[in-house]
């Protein structure tokens, strides 16, 4: 052969994008935060499960297969017998289907803890990935809502119990059926008008970006940003907004309580809402749970897909530096709410149940900033050295 043998190209080393390998200190940094909440959890009388990575893509919930495969979102494939699986895309569908397939087995009130990895199938960027660990406990059976009030004051719990202190931490709760009972009193009830309480629900969440008159503007026409885009309005009449933003500008719940109720009077959930917010607000004050640390808030609005009651979310209230170099509160680090339709899906019988969900790396992240993680230093190193082939000797 005249010409030189091609040599074989070597493999590339990629890591996935998205992904993100992780350090020893890492690791140890991680299984000490985690310690520290299981820890909290236990002494409430949560116990241990694990479910798989892999769920049939069904049991996820919003995430089905269309008639190809499954929707985006979800990382899936295909087993042996042509049944979509999905890796799991969060830890509480996961168990809504353990509870249904062990529901006779299972003693009610059902109160557990889990942390593992979810996967998303999105883009990835600047502090989103592909594959991140959560930490999860839930409350199954349980109908009343002083089973979420336990889940705001046990997160109050895990936030101290990890070094944040009182004053840099707030837990925040709403409640969906308070929510709908607004929306209904707007006009806007009902399955005909689900796309436009979606853009209302999008202008909400913007109230810390952008301010009132921000969500204002996006609740109505529409709102231009700095560099000329324009985003597109809910559409809503003027009295319509007064109402909206009455609501989510409350910032002391006991003195608008009744200002509320009025509002979302003769709605069919609203007032039910109402009503279980002051209950949440009694047991939590009388627990010794004040509103620096556990607050009403009607501007919370979390992932409401499956969502049927109180909201929470936890937030931490510190400045710290972003990527631009700007001063920014550093904001949640968990939340959840009651989700009483999602065990039901399986079983054809109402199932009440109410959880919460910590972002572990979001977490760890703060905690390193306040400089609470990586203070324990691991085992020193053991040398060995062979003098010969009969003495070793070992030292530090």
């Amino acid at each position: 052969m005249s010409e030189k043998a091609k040599k074989p190209q070597k493999l590339k080393a990629r890591l996935p994008r998205g992904f993100v390998d992780r350090s020893a200190a890492d690791i140890h940094a991680t299984n000490e935060m985690i310690e520290k909440i299981r820890r909290v959890y236990e002494l409430y009388g949560f116990d241990p499960v694990e479910t798989p990575l892999f769920e049939y893509t069904d049991a996820l919930g919003k995430f089905l297969p269309d008639s190809d495969r499954p929707n985006e979102g979800v990382f899936s494939l295909q087993d042996d017998d042509d049944q979509w699986m999905s890796l799991r895309y969060d830890l509480t569908a996961p168990l809504a289907r353990h509870v249904a397939e062990n529901f006779n087995e299972i003693q009610l009130p059902y109160r557990t803890y889990r942390a593992g990895y979810v996967f998303r199938n999105e883009k990835p960027g600047p502090g989103r990935f592909r594959q991140f660990m959560q930490f999860d406990a839930d409350t199954v059976g349980a109908a009343g809502v002083q089973a979420d009030a336990e889940m705001c004051m046990m997160m109050a719990d895990t936030l101290e119990a990890l070094g944040i202190q009182r004053g840099d931490y707030v837990v925040r709760v709403n409640n969906r059926k308070v929510l709908d009972g607004v929306m209904e009193a707007i006009g806007l009830g009902g399955e005909d008008n689900a796309g436009r309480r979606l853009n209302v629900l999008r202008a909400i969440d913007k109230l810390d970006k952008f301010g009132p008159e921000g969500v204002k503007l996006l609740l109505g026409p529409g709102r231009k940003d700095e560099s000329g885009d324009f985003t597109k309005g809910a559409g809503l009449g003027e009295e319509q907004i007064e109402k909206v933003l009455f609501f989510v500008g409350i910032k002391d719940y006991a003195a608008s309580a009744d200002d509320l109720a009025k509002l979302v009077a003769g709605t069919s959930k609203g007032e039910e809402g109402v009503e279980e917010l002051n209950i949440i607000g009694a047991l939590v004050t009388s627990a010794g749970y004040d509103a620096t640390r556990i607050k009403i808030d009607p501007s919370v609005v979390r992932g409401l897909e499956y969502y049927t009651g109180p909201v929470y979310e936890a937030e931490l209230s510190f400045d710290v530096t972003n990527e631009k170099g700007e001063k920014v509160v550093f904001g949640s680090v968990g939340g959840g709410g009651r989700y009483d339709g999602l065990v039901s899906r399986f079983m054809g019988q109402p199932v009440p149940a109410t959880g919460f969900s910590i972002g572990v790396s979001r977490l760890m992240t703060a905690l390193k900033n306040l400089g609470k993680l990586g203070q324990v230093k691991p085992l020193a190193p053991v040398l060995i050295t062979v003098m010969d082939g009969d003495v070793q000797s070992m030292g530090r």
